[in-house]
């Protein structure tokens, strides 16, 4: 009989192991559309929780998904707080379920059927979506058929041993079979198994029913583990959110527990109300269950903010040497479900073009802001003769070097996972990446001719330096300057505007260096420095407009690109001022160190 419990255990797990795998089908982009429509307030992230755990049967899943897409950036922790006390409420279903449902009827019955097609679906070439929907229905097939080797284990079992004979009442009761409770699902890593393991043996009059009671307190405070193990590889963000279910479920364990008695008759109460007998012991643990989440939840949903504000304080961004830049976005909480992992590297591409703004900005003796001014650019850069002082390749090994690296090796571990069209998306977002480092490299070939010719005596080849700034700086402000309403279609047209310029602007092509040449305006020193330099202007214009396309297709989608949400455009609009400010403050940092405060020259 014990064998019985334990097949119908082994096979409950199996079936939520299976029932994760059909959902994860349909993570990624419907989900994360859902999200942002869906987290936008408290109480829809409460709603988003609960329904999210009904549908999964899975509190431990909907809470690692939460990490991976607030480690993701997709949700703010106050969402991802929201969502797991969501969950908590979500997981009192299952109990219901089983205790309404599942103990009066032959459930096994349902599970054949469930199984057949799930396997058949799984087994078709089809969409993702076929065989995600095939691998829901043997999960559920799984879940119906070990509840019910489980009731058939312990209904068996009844007849020959008693193991309520072991029932320990009152307060040391209590606390053992709430460490019981605890050590099930910490070994299951199932809430969900723990509390159906409790009503069947309940039902079964195997265990008592204040017995039972503790189990389910142990369950909710065990299924935490799932979450802390889920957050080691996630960002700081990620581990907030581990704690705050940590807090939630020790608070509400700990609530359960002091005033037991006091549940105890407030489910006798709500009982005796809605017609639920006072022998019905598996719909009063239901009851019971609800209860103290609800609880919960109502006592600790006013204070989302402050528990924000607590584990923000006491769980801070680790502080990196400020010469460093370190990856923002990239997490092992990310790599478990593909869309998110491409929405992480599509962010940390863009941070890695950001961080290489500076570079190039820096590498053309521009100033960050200048560019993404309202300035004449033009007259900018015919007024400016002054040299910069930076070293590209210590900026390249300290700010751009390290993400390249955590890109690359990130992308191809997520690839493991991902299907045909997620893979191709992936190798195009790593040659952005590598199209910007390339553009950088290209900088550093030409960074000594650009200081040397630009404030020449010789008026023709300091010309044509400053039109390869010129070129350059107009990219980089189309690239990185954001108006109020920003629409990809519009920076499109223009990167396709400015790829025809390029072409065009070739000296070689249009006759301008043998001109030069022939009427001995440069000297054939300066005729060989500008052949190579405008190739490399030619390359980083390339590369970068190619990684911008890269980047836009990864980031906005048809319908996008016509229009913004006022929502979004608010984000724009924040984003702007928010990189604006960093510019400034990070430009001040560089000439505070040599000496030079910004707007002397």
């Amino acid at each position: 009989e014990f064998k019985t419990v334990a097949a119908g255990v082994a096979i409950f797990l199996l079936g939520m192991i299976s029932l994760e795998q059909g959902f994860k089908a349909f993570s990624g982009g419907v989900l994360e559309a859902f999200l942002k429509k869906t987290t936008n307030t408290t109480w829809k992230s409460l709603i988003f929780g609960v329904v999210s755990t009904t549908l999964m049967q899975s509190s431990s899943l909907v809470s690692v998904l939460t990490i991976s897409f607030l480690s993701a950036g997709l949700i703010a922790l106050a969402q991802g707080i929201g969502i797991i006390f969501g969950a908590n409420l979500g997981t009192t279903t299952g109990a219901w379920l089983v205790a309404g449902f599942g103990l009066k009827i032959d459930i096994a019955a349902y599970a054949l059927p469930m199984l057949v097609f799930g396997v058949i679906m799984i087994f078709q070439n089809g969409s993702k979506r076929m065989e995600g929907t095939g691998w829901i229905l043997v999960g559920l097939g799984f879940l119906f058929l070990g509840i019910a080797y489980m009731k058939e284990g312990f209904e068996i079992a009844g007849g020959q041993v008693d193991l309520s004979r072991y029932a320990i009442p009152g307060i040391k009761g209590l606390l053992i079979y709430t460490g019981i409770g605890i050590a099930a699902t910490v070994i299951m890593q199932s809430s969900h198994a723990t509390l159906i393991l409790a009503i069947t043996a309940l039902a079964a009059g195997q265990v008592s029913y204040e017995n039972a009671l503790a189990i389910a307190i142990g369950s909710n405070v065990g299924t935490t583990v799932t979450a802390m193990i889920g957050s080691i590889g996630a960002s700081v963000s990620g581990r907030q959110l581990a704690y705050a279910h940590l807090i939630f479920n020790l608070v509400t364990g700990l609530l359960a527990i002091v005033f037991i008695r006091q549940f105890v008759v407030a489910v006798d109460w709500f009982s005796e109300l809605v017609g639920i007998a006072e022998t019905n012991y598996t719909l009063k643990f239901a009851v019971f269950h609800t209860l103290f989440n609800l609880t919960g939840v109502v006592l600790m949903l006013p204070l989302i903010n402050t528990l924000v504000v607590f584990l923000q304080r006491v769980l801070k961004e680790k502080v990196e040497p400020v010469h460093t830049t370190y990856a923002l976005f990239l997490s092992d909480a990310a790599l478990e479900f593909p869309d998110t992992a491409l929405n992480v590297v599509t962010k940390e591409t863009s941070h890695l073009a950001f961080n290489s703004f500076e570079i190039l900005a820096h590498g053309l003796n521009l100033h960050r802001e200048a560019i993404t001014s309202t300035a004449d650019i033009n007259a900018m850069i015919a007024g400016n003769t002054e040299v910069l002082p930076n070293d590209i390749t210590d900026l390249y090994q300290r700010k751009v070097k390290p993400l390249y690296s955590a890109i690359t090796d990130f992308s191809i571990r997520a690839e493991q996972k991902m299907d045909a069209s997620q893979l191709d998306k992936m190798i195009q977002l790593r040659r952005a990446s590598w199209l910007i480092v390339n553009a950088i490299k290209s900088m550093k070939d030409m960074q000594h001719n650009i200081d040397r010719y630009m404030g020449s005596d010789n008026e023709y080849i300091k010309r044509e330096y400053n039109k390869i700034r010129l070129n350059i700086s107009v990219l980089l402000r189309v690239m990185f300057r954001f108006d109020e309403v920003f629409v990809p279609a519009r920076v499109r047209e223009q990167l396709d505007s400015l790829s025809k310029m390029m072409e065009e602007s070739d000296i070689i092509a249009n006759g301008t260096l043998d001109k030069l040449i022939r009427k001995n305006r440069i000297t054939p020193d300066m005729a060989t420095s500008l052949m190579n330099d405008s190739s490399h202007s030619h390359h980083i214009q390339e590369n970068l407009i190619n990684a911008a396309e890269i980047l836009m297709d990864s980031t906005y989608s048809g319908e996008q690109e016509m229009s913004l949400t006022k929502e979004a455009s608010e984000e724009i609009i924040q984003r702007r001022e928010d990189f604006l400010a960093r510019l400034q403050e990070e430009d001040e940092k560089i000439y505070t160190r040599v000496g030079h405060l910004p707007g002397a020259d």
